[in-house]
């Protein structure tokens, strides 16, 4: 029997939120890929598809590695693109579990793009993204009318985020952690911060919801799981 490789998106957190498709995928499952950084032993992705995993399926945890050396990052996407290859070959039904939706800044993209041309079928399902489900959680119209909605890595370069949060009307920051203070300031000088909300873990147990971004304690670590959502005041 041929492998074939599913990437699969979980969504934002809350295991209802699978589509149909994604829970029926993930019970079929032979190996279920189960992506982490070098530093956590856990695998929200993982946590979230537990409960549809079969009992015979065999979990198997990739390493991706968030360091900048170009040369470990190769050595460690060419050893994760072997271990998946090896399944395929073995005939598994093999599925990569992914945050969010697969080709939405996930590292599904990576591994897609590895293996595009490998010789077996490789099928893609959909998830919901954490955005998309922030705005219904909290009642927060993402984008309506003629706005335009950007959808923002807060990591990006300063000066093209500047222009970016100077024209906007509707924007969604993902990757808010690593430099909250300054998102807070940028958001302030172009008058995004009175309408802006961020939610930290959606839908998981430790859910948080920040509706004034300058109460937050900017002392504390920011969790990677934190999205913002604002417009202009």
């Amino acid at each position: 029997m041929a492998g074939i490789l599913y990437g699969v998106g979980v969504g934002p957190g809350d295991p209802e939120l699978l589509t149909l498709k994604a829970v029926a995928v993930i019970k079929e499952a032979d190996i279920i890929l189960a992506p982490k950084t070098e530093k956590k032993e856990d695998s929200v992705a993982l946590s979230i598809a537990r409960p549809f995993l079969k009992p015979s399926a065999e979990i198997v945890k990739l390493v991706f590695p968030m360091v900048s050396d170009s040369e470990e990052l190769l050595e460690a996407w060419q050893s994760n693109k072997e271990v998946i290859l090896d399944l395929l070959k073995a005939g598994k039904k093999v599925v990569f579990l992914t945050l969010g939706d697969p080709m939405f800044y996930s590292t599904y993209i990576y591994v897609y793009r590895l293996l595009e041309n490998c010789g077996y079928p490789i099928e893609t399902i959909p998830g919901i993204n954490a955005f998309c489900a922030i705005g219904s959680h909290v009642g927060y119209p993402i984008v309506d009318g003629d706005n335009v909605l950007n959808i923002v890595p807060a990591t990006m370069d300063e000066e093209k985020l500047d222009r970016v949060l100077e024209n906007a009307d509707n924007v969604v920051l993902m990757k808010v952690y690593k430099n909250f203070p300054q998102i807070v300031a940028k958001l302030k000088k172009y008058n995004l911060l009175a309408e802006a909300v961020m939610i930290t873990r959606c839908g998981l147990p430790e859910e948080e919801i920040v509706r004034n971004l300058s109460d937050v304690d900017t002392t504390k670590p920011l969790n990677y799981l934190s999205t913002i959502l604002t417009k202009r005041g």
